[in-house]
């Protein structure tokens, strides 16, 4: 498809995933006010923060998790999985439950074993079998209006959380939180204007990284404050334009990744592998990655990188991220798939549903 003939996107793109993505500027900012006028009790001897989700529902987690890396007086664990870990008990833990649907299982099964453990609880969904569970334990319930796919609110994922652990003084004060936003917002919209549709691929950097994954195995590789965004990446090439993709991190791929470059040889010419750099990283992680994508590409294999744009961590995050999704979308577009239906999953569901 020529990704320049825009017109085209419409008999695709059945659900408006376009506009999802041309939104999500506004919705990481309206996501972070919502979570400043949530009710939340005035819990004290926090130790630990388990956020319990999955897929779109868990991304926003890892997302904080990074950010909150420098600065957090508690660990922030991601719990992808059901129940909880052993540790996980007591009031010195909170649990938040992230379902955008509130019937995922296993977050329902974490929510449930964070109950029976003691620990403090806190959902954030959009209603479901969560939202009901949590109200009938006089546990509290953040909801939020969002009609789109899991995926696509992520603003909703990362911003509702922040504000629980900035009023909780988990993290760092509101005033830091609400100025590392206000800077990553405007540097997505920055960005954001030269990924637009109307703009033609030869300036357009997203429709130009699209084209090179046409057809290519791709891996994304990320490190520090990056690291969760290459598993977006990973994940939006998979369900938005349902192509096989994986993500590594720097530098522990340097101890075991680096060694696999040798076989299969004749898949190298068909691989794609995209590094995501930012200014943020640790000088000697900026040296690892250029001299990994140096061996990479001397064993014949395609390399791309990602220069993240912004002047904080926080605004490299999110210019990284916007910018895999306006490429994934490309990508879809491309391929000719609707970018939004993500049928295998369903049918999984659907499945596993049969079987009690």
């Amino acid at each position: 498809m020529n990704l320049d003939d825009y017109s085209a996107f419409l008999k695709i793109d059945s659900s408006n995933m376009l506009g999802e993505i041309e939104a999500l500027p506004a919705q990481l900012i309206t996501a972070w006010k919502l979570g400043l006028e949530q009710p939340i009790p005035d819990w004290q001897g926090i130790r630990q923060v388990v956020v319990a989700g999955m897929g779109g529902s868990a991304i926003g987690a890892d997302l904080l998790a990074a950010y909150a890396a420098p600065f957090s007086r508690v660990p922030i664990f991601v719990q992808r999985d059901y129940g909880l870990p052993a540790w996980a008990n007591g009031s010195e833990t909170l649990v938040i439950a992230a379902s955008h649907s509130g019937n995922t299982e296993e977050t329902l099964s974490s929510f449930e074993q964070g109950l029976q453990n003691g620990c403090r609880c806190l959902a954030v969904t959009r209603g479901g079998k969560l939202a009901q569970a949590a109200r009938e334990a006089s546990i509290p319930v953040w909801t939020f209006k969002h009609q789109g796919v899991p995926r696509a609110a992520v603003g909703y994922s990362f911003g509702l959380l922040l504000a629980v652990l900035v009023r909780l003084n988990l993290v760092q004060d509101q005033a830091a939180a609400d100025h590392d936003l206000i800077l990553a917002v405007e540097a997505m919209r920055r960005q954001q204007a030269d990924l637009r549709v109307e703009i033609p691929a030869a300036k357009n950097m997203a429709k130009r990284n699209a084209g090179q994954l046409m057809g290519r195995w791709v891996t994304v590789i990320g490190a520090e404050i990056l690291a969760p965004v290459a598993r977006r990446w990973k994940g939006q090439v998979s369900e938005v334009a349902k192509a096989w993709a994986q993500f590594e991190f720097l530098p522990e791929a340097d101890h075991n990744t680096l060694a696999g470059v040798v076989n299969p040889e004749d898949l190298f010419g068909r691989s794609m592998v995209v590094f995501l750099r930012s200014a943020s990283y640790h000088p000697r992680n900026l040296l690892r990655m250029d001299l990994t994508r140096k061996l990479f590409m001397l064993e014949g294999i395609n390399t791309d990188a990602f220069e993240a744009t912004g002047d904080t961590p926080l605004a490299n995050l999110w210019t990284a991220l916007h910018f895999g999704d306006y490429m994934a979308f490309y990508l879809a577009m491309a391929y000719g798939v609707d970018p939004t239906p993500v049928d295998a999953i369903e049918n999984l569901k659907l499945e596993m549903q049969a079987v009690k």
